[in-house]
């Protein structure tokens, strides 16, 4: 790209190349969602990230804003208008003067972003390696102490032949006879060739053992540094286990001394008066108190004491401007900052328990049915039941983990151990295994009960993971899975690994009277004690009627990465919002906390319509079921400082989680449908992750083979990657546009929603099935 300046107050662009990366600067217009019209701003492609300034004068200053290029997505409207995004958070909508300074800003971002990634994977390669890999580490020291050792023989003959040399000119100046003297120069002679030819070895010896110290200098030091870090962080990690070890200990004493009025007496002076706690959970059976979150604002929870004989809920709702809790409700309440309180006490009726009853002993039976294979019909093919037990392999998390600390998961190679025979587009497909509650909600009319059951499904997606621990494989770009159902479940779908950088899946799935699509991303860090995975998705669901809903996933956490068993919890807010009406379902997923007395995996929730008046609560937890009832009354305050009351009707369960047998916790803890989905199938695409060769052995149970064949597959990857990155570098030294990997099934637009780009389905996949042509399948797998 060559060089020009201009100080022209028009489309100015400066174009500097370098040896590293190009930088370039210049104005582009930039707007947003909230801001009608465009701002002009400054912006700045340097050091792999995209800067952004209100004017050149702040150059030397902080940026209003930066895009990492690594996890940057960039996507091209039209002839002037692009958008780089990072996935969710960020997202620069911008616009170029003309085609030709568009192109020119979108080349340089593609190539800054392709020598980001390849930095970025050099130096994790080399951070892993040497920290991972001790055979390496061993061979640099046996190199440097072979070239030691020749450097010390060296110097040991040098030293020899330097003292003869010095005793024969001794001897020449004792002599007095010329002839001795002529006859002892050449013994002389001969001593200092051989004293010249040693040395000579030795400044040989010398440079080769500071060319492999220097080599191998900046690998050791990397690894210095790293062992430094690493026993640094080990030191802080075991000083806070201790901590709340030692908490946890005390915590416990002072519980069971509370709970045992008698043997804190006996143990020296402890107070026997029942306190109103003791009353509230001798009350629990009758009485039912969750959290309600809406945006903004905080809530407290209140214990009620006194059941009522009527099947309705009390909602109370009391702003802390005109109230304080006193400490004994702050004790047992979970609040974070200022804001609306709201309780709900809910009560179920005999004939409620007893539908509840009913409806979970038939999905009790059809999963029975399923599992045993003893349900036949002549439409429904058999799916199997079952796939190899999982095979006992040691192998230690922390051996491995530890080396990952702070770092990016999904860059790190992990070894199939850690895996289930499932791929990432077969997960995400399995939250549809509780779709029958979207057919139900497409049946419904009413936009408030339907967006209940759309909070019902969302919940149910999280089912599995109470008790599924393993990994699943990551797709390799260009992967696919479809799932037809349509015979059994009423539902198909179909998923494709969109993008390596990030790595992102996009998925569609089409079933009665719905259709769903989402792209997918995430970001995982190690934190030592826990695992972080926070997702950068959103989901779009549309039913026939025309409702429109959209939602985000909550925060992911697997605990106990060092010591104990490995558990994960679901945490967060998630906002279901109707796109055609304005509705809107705000959940509640409450972290989990060892001196809670709640219910653990607790979700509560409430329908609100535009105007935030709550037509609906949700209650439960999203490894069991939820339960909704609906507002019938509403009444106002009475005085100042009261709580409005909201009663209810009835609460109703809307889904309720369905167990396999036991067995299948020999089966990575699986559900019925999560053994179907890897199950041999013919007429996929030759991408289908039923196809993948590691998968395919480690569920046969041949993990040495499928490490092996899981290194060929990424070895495959990264040959491809490369290959395209020097397509990057040619199309940008030539001048000419780069074209970037585009994926086969979804095209990339722009969200209806959010305005983000996203990957939408073409609709061509189930065509091509259904006549034989794959022909546009990129050669992913051996």
């Amino acid at each position: 790209m060559s060089t020009s300046e201009t100080s022209s107050t028009t489309s100015a662009v400066v174009v500097r190349s370098g040896p590293a990366e190009p930088e370039l600067k210049g104005w582009l217009s930039k707007w947003t969602n909230y801001i009608k019209g465009y701002q002009k701003r400054w912006f700045v492609l340097a050091n792999g990230e995209l800067s952004y300034y209100r004017n050149p004068m702040e150059f030397s200053q902080n940026c209003r804003g930066a895009i990492r290029l690594v996890s940057a997505v960039i996507h091209t409207e039209d002839s002037c208008n692009f958008v780089v995004a990072n996935g969710g958070t960020q997202t620069y909508h911008l616009r170029a003067a003309n085609e030709m300074e568009r192109q020119k800003w979108v080349t340089s971002l593609e190539l800054a972003k392709v020598r980001a990634i390849r930095q970025m994977d050099a130096d994790e390669d080399d951070y892993y390696d040497l920290a991972a890999d001790k055979n390496e580490l061993q061979s640099i020291l046996k190199s440097l102490q072979a070239k030691l050792e020749n450097l010390t023989t060296c110097a040991d003959v040098v030293a020899k032949h330097g003292s003869a040399l010095q005793r024969s000119l001794a001897e020449l100046e004792q002599i007095d006879n010329p002839g001795e003297a002529i006859s002892k120069s050449k013994a002389i002679n001969e001593r200092a060739t051989l004293y010249r030819i040693t040395s000579s070895a030795m400044t040989n010896a010398s440079l080769e053992y500071m060319n492999c110290a220097q080599s191998h200098c900046k690998k050791l030091q990397k690894l210095l540094h790293h062992e430094h870090e690493s026993r640094l962080k080990l030191e802080d990690l075991v000083e806070q286990l201790a901590k709340q070890h030692s908490h946890l200990e005390q915590r416990a004493i002072k519980q069971q001394q509370a709970g045992n009025p008698e043997q804190s007496t006996a143990g020296g002076g402890g107070n026997t008066e029942t306190t109103e706690e003791d009353e509230f959970y001798d009350a629990e059976e009758n009485t039912l108190d969750f959290v309600v979150t809406f945006p903004g604002k905080a809530h407290r929870i209140h214990s009620s004491n006194t059941p009522t004989a009527a099947a309705v809920s009390s909602l109370a709702v009391n702003s802390s401007s005109e109230s304080t809790a006193t400490a004994e409700e702050a004790d047992g309440a979970a609040t974070t900052d200022d804001g609306d309180h709201v309780n709900i006490a809910a009560l179920s009726t005999a004939n409620a328990s007893a539908n509840n009853n009913k409806q979970q002993n038939q999905l009790t039976t059809l999963t029975a049915l399923l599992a045993n294979g003893t349900m036949k019909t002549s439409s429904i093919r058999q799916r199997r039941t079952r796939i190899p037990y999982r095979p006992s392999h040691s192998l230690n998390l922390w051996s491995i983990m530890k080396n990952c600390i702070g770092k990016e998961l999904t860059k790190i190679p992990m070894p199939v151990n850690f895996n289930e025979p499932l791929s990432m587009l077969q997960r995400m497909t399995e939250e549809f295994e509780y779709a029958d509650i979207l057919h139900k909600a497409a049946t419904i009319e009413d936009a408030f009960e339907q967006l209940v059951y759309v909070a019902a499904f969302s919940v149910s997606c999280y089912a599995t993971t109470s008790n599924r621990t393993s990994k699943p494989f990551n797709p390799l770009l260009g992967e696919t899975y479809e799932c037809d159902r349509r015979d059994d479940l009423g539902w198909r779908c179909i998923s494709e690994q969109v993008m390596h950088h990030p790595p992102m899946l996009a998925q569609h799935c089409e079933g009665r009277g719905w259709v769903c699509w989402r792209e997918f991303a995430m970001t995982s860090k190690f934190r030592g004690k826990y695992l972080s995975v926070t997702p950068i998705d959103i989901t779009h669901l549309e039913f026939t009627n025309g409702n429109h809903y959209t939602w985000k996933k909550v925060t992911t956490t697997v605990h106990n990465i060092i010591v104990g068993k490995l558990w994960v919890d679901n945490h967060g807010e998630m906002q279901i919002q109707n796109q055609k009406t304005g509705d809107t379902c705000h959940l509640n997923f409450q972290p989990y906390s060892y001196f809670s007395r709640d219910v653990p995996r607790k979700v509560t929730g409430a329908v609100v319509n535009k105007n935030d008046e709550i037509k609906w609560v949700l209650q439960g937890t999203w490894d069991n079921k939820m339960e909704a009832a609906k507002v019938i009354n509403s009444s106002p305050k009475l005085s100042k400082g009261s709580k409005p009351m909201v009663e209810t009707g009835t609460l109703k369960k809307i889904w309720q989680r369905v167990l396999p047998p036991a067995e299948y916790e020999k089966m990575y803890n699986m559900t019925v449908l999560a053994v179907q989905l890897n199950e041999p199938e013919e007429g996929v695409a030759p991408t289908d992750s039923r196809l993948r060769p590691d998968q395919r052995l480690m569920e046969e149970a041949k993990w040495d083979e499928a490490n092996d064949a899981k290194g060929r597959l990424e070895d495959k990857q990264r040959v491809a990657r490369r290959l395209r990155e020097e397509e990057a570098e040619r199309a940008a030294a030539e001048g000419r546009g780069y074209q970037p990997y585009e994926p086969v099934w979804f095209k990339q637009g722009k969200d209806p929603v959010t305005g983000n780009p996203v990957h939408t389905f073409t609709d061509q996949y189930w065509a091509c099935k259904e006549k034989g042509d794959w022909s546009r399948c990129p050669d992913i797998y051996f």
